[in-house]
């Protein structure tokens, strides 16, 4: 298979199985959330919990407290330069826009490439950096499991891969290109059965607790 024929192929089937079975997984995940249900509250409501639940997705942002704060201010702010690193590289880049345009219809302004190429610099950095405090710190290293790395690798991937084909590095483009295309279809495919599910449901599971706290009287 020569590399032209490779790219056609993860642009065009590859990527069709790929957005199938990440719809597919996501649509599976929330069904199996919604099945489990809920046990009903015995206790009479103390408060209202709506505003209880927004207030939790506000405040859980950063750790409750200042000793907690400086015990994890390593993981707080290089998470926080990964994400927002991330979101720029894959909302905020040119290409990748035109992308959802053309899948979606929809589309919104871009930034300039070299602002673009920072923040991917910097979320890769931010991953490494993580990741050797994953594995030297012996708490951290102990808790660790293959599920962890693996979701690190899946991440790490498609940023490294895709700043390597936008600065033809390492192979030649179209290889390179097809390569970081792959990467993030694989990255798809596992996304909805592994922990990078959280991105869909983080702000639910924050909500809810909340609100089921702030019914009880309880402050969280």
């Amino acid at each position: 298979m020569t590399s032209a024929e490779f790219l056609l192929w993860v642009r065009g089937p590859g990527l069709q199985i790929a957005a199938v079975i990440f719809a597919f997984g996501i649509i599976l995940r929330f069904f199996e959330i919604y099945m489990m249900g809920r046990k009903k509250n015995l206790s009479a409501k103390r408060a209202g919990g709506t505003a209880a639940g927004f207030r939790t997705v506000a405040t859980r942002f950063l750790p409750a407290d200042s000793e907690t704060m400086r015990r994890s201010m390593f993981t707080v702010v290089a998470g926080y330069i990964f994400h927002i690193g991330l979101f720029v590289t894959l909302f905020l880049f040119v290409p990748h826009i035109e992308l959802f345009g053309a899948l979606t219809g929809l589309t919104w302004p871009g930034l300039p490439m070299p602002v673009v190429d920072f923040f991917t610099v910097i979320s890769m950095i931010a991953l490494l950096g993580l990741m050797w405090q994953r594995l030297t710190k012996p708490v951290l290293r102990m808790l660790s499991t293959g599920h962890d790395h693996l979701v690190w690798t899946l991440t790490f991937l498609p940023l490294l891969t895709g700043y390597l084909a936008y600065h033809h590095l390492f192979l030649p483009y179209t290889w390179m290109l097809a390569i970081h295309i792959l990467s993030v279809e694989l990255l798809m495919i596992l996304f909805p059965f592994t922990k990078l599910m959280h991105a869909f449901t983080l702000f639910v599971s924050r909500w809810y607790t909340g609100s089921m706290a702030g019914e009880k009287g309880v402050k969280v």
